[in-house]
């Protein structure tokens, strides 16, 4: 579908126009975070979170949310809630967000900020991956043909 795809391209576009951007995929923004507060720069890394102008989150909520990430990425949100825009992709759909984030309350707070005020496009096809995967394997083919 290219949900991934349209993201960077915007965060490009965005970036070519001035503004500043950071595009994590969710499950190594979730690993910098862990190691930040090991090393002591977990406060540092939420404030460039907060202060970028384009935060692109890709592949969010694929795996239930473990207690830190939640709290973690609360305060991203809540930093960033009506002061800067915030991309999301996400194979999953947000009726299920809420399951998804666990704790009931954090689940709440997380997608009342996520999806107040926001524009969501869902998108519905065959993965585009699935389909550059078809057309190498035909182009395969037809170069092995080609050669007897």
């Amino acid at each position: 579908m290219g949900k991934s795809d349209i993201a960077r391209a915007l965060g490009n576009f965005a970036a070519r126009t001035g503004y500043t951007v950071l595009y994590f995929r969710a499950p190594r923004l979730f690993e910098t975070l862990l190691q930040a507060k090991g090393d002591g720069t977990h406060l540092k890394t939420l404030t460039r979170l907060a202060k970028v102008q384009l935060l692109i989150l890709d592949d969010l909520f694929l795996s239930p949310l473990t207690d830190p990430e939640r709290k973690d990425l609360l305060e991203i949100i809540e930093e960033r809630h009506a002061q800067a825009s915030t991309v999301i992709t996400s194979q999953c759909p947000t009726k299920e967000w809420h399951h998804v984030i666990g704790e009931p309350t954090l689940a709440d707070a997380i997608c009342d900020r996520l999806l107040h005020n926001s524009y969501k496009i869902e998108l519905k096809g065959e993965s585009i991956r699935k389909n550059q995967e078809i057309a190498q394997t035909e182009l395969n083919q037809t170069r092995r043909l080609a050669r007897y």
